[in-house]
């Protein structure tokens, strides 16, 4: 599980220096990827 949640924040922290950068589809990307890491976050 503490796995998960270092790949989760590895990709918060990706998606804030995309969004900072305008590159809204590497943004939106990595915001998917967020989402599954919560999904299986929680579910553990």
């Amino acid at each position: 599980m503490n796995e998960l949640k270092k790949f989760y924040e590895a990709a918060k922290l990706r998606a804030k220096d995309h969004m900072k950068k305008g590159q809204i589809n590497l943004y939106l990307n990595d915001l998917i990827i967020m989402n599954n890491y919560k999904r299986q976050i929680e579910a553990a």
